[in-house]
């Protein structure tokens, strides 16, 4: 396991669960959740790739931070197919202050763990990550 600058390890089964996002579209989505006891960023929950958006929405806690990776397939105006991953840093208003600085904190060294990440969002609400926001960032 990598140790992260604020002492939080990335559990080996993020990367891999990720490569297999990225090289072979396993999943649609990942969530992330850091487990404090164990001071460490696991894998919460994986979408299957058949799953939609609103799944991957409802899969992140009201008032919870998690970080999330969304596998975002669009046409370009030139009518190509295309696929981007999506880094989502999810921080909700209503999390504990606590939380939020432990996720913002350890976010950039997680993020360096997961080699293939094309965009990046901070989302505090639901709006901040919808597919209007994913289509704007990815052309």
């Amino acid at each position: 396991m990598a140790n992260a600058a604020s002492g939080m390890a990335v559990h080996d089964d993020c990367k891999l669960k990720f490569l297999e996002l990225k090289a072979k579209r396993t999943y649609r989505f990942i969530v992330f959740k850091i487990e404090e006891k164990q001071k460490q960023v696991i894998v919460e929950k994986l979408g299957e790739p058949t799953q939609s958006y609103e799944d991957f929405t409802a899969s992140l806690p009201d008032n919870e931070c998690r970080y999330a990776v969304y596998d975002y397939d669009f046409i370009t105006e030139e009518n190509v197919q295309k696929s981007k991953i999506i880094f989502i840093a999810w921080s909700p208003d209503t999390s504990r202050v606590r939380s939020k600085m432990i996720y913002a904190s350890s976010k950039d060294r997680f993020k360096r763990e997961l080699d293939g990440i094309q965009v990046e969002l901070q989302a505090t609400d639901p709006t901040e990550m919808g597919l209007d926001v994913f289509r704007s960032r990815s052309n």
